[in-house]
């Protein structure tokens, strides 16, 4: 890949991974509407790790909380704050790690990687954001997360296994249904972020094993960089925004790409 091309896709990997607009949807559009080639797994492995850093710095307070009551969990201790948090996002955790795997082995993911699939799923999943925001009622805060609470948002994370989906998107629209306020829905879905990020990375890491050489290792190191400055920012920006604004803005860009997308997959 030449810089350029480089750049662009941790670019997009980076502004795309928080935004409820589907990062995986943009990079498989990326090669099919651009005629380049594709990114490449050890790439993919690079800008994950960049995004992975920047949400764990953007929340190190909430990360060190949970960091620390994980040890307590390992000693059979849910007696605070941080304890409870690390066994929720485990929880939360375990049916997009099953459904994931079950993806890899039956070959699905690979089907779905369509311009028409990410041109319905950017559209109907965008309306469905939308409806939940706008219903659903904001009597919740990031301290009210409970066991229900994360089976749900869980299963609704595996949802964005179908590319276009967008992770961020539909845990934010099944934490807005169940009534958490905009910002605590939003920080809910990015620490649930960290474990998946993780566990995708560790398995797309297991593909690339011996294909690194010194030229991939830079390439992946300027797109990790790149990737985490990108994500950086558009994490701080969303965070803010959403103090004073709706998420209407990203469902009206996913409905018009998602139109947009439908006409060029079937004319």
């Amino acid at each position: 890949m030449t810089l350029f091309q480089l750049l662009l896709v941790a670019i997009i990997q980076g502004l795309t991974e928080f935004l409820p607009i589907s990062s995986s949807g943009h990079l498989i559009l990326l090669p099919t509407l651009t005629g380049g080639p594709d990114q490449g797994l050890a790439i993919d492995v690079a800008v994950h790790v960049g995004t992975l850093l920047a949400v764990v710095i953007y929340f190190r307070a909430e990360v060190l909380e949970a960091t620390i009551g994980l040890g307590r969990l390992a000693r059979g201790k849910v007696d605070t704050n941080g304890a409870r948090t690390a066994l929720l996002l485990i929880i939360a955790t375990i049916p997009v790690l099953v459904a994931g795997l079950l993806f890899k082995v039956l070959g699905i993911e690979e089907a779905l990687r369509s311009v028409a699939v990410i041109g319905w799923t950017m559209l109907i999943f965008g309306i469905v954001l939308y409806w939940a925001d706008k219903t659903g009622q904001e009597k919740l805060r990031t301290n009210d997360w409970n066991l229900r609470d994360a089976i749900w948002m869980g299963l609704a994370q595996t949802i964005a296994l179908i590319p276009g989906t967008s992770r961020s998107g539909i845990t934010i629209t099944a934490a807005r249904k169940l009534g958490y306020d905009r910002t605590s829905a939003a920080t809910l879905s990015m620490l649930m972020s960290i474990p998946t990020i993780l566990a995708s990375g560790a398995l797309l890491s297991l593909d690339v094993i011996g294909q690194a050489d010194w030229q991939l290792a830079q390439d992946a190191s300027i797109a990790a960089a790149f990737a985490f400055v990108a994500a950086l920012v558009a994490l701080t920006l969303m965070m803010r925004l959403l103090r004073s604004v709706s998420f209407t803005p990203y469902v009206i860009y996913r409905v018009i790409l998602g139109i947009i997308l439908l006409i060029y997959a079937y004319s």
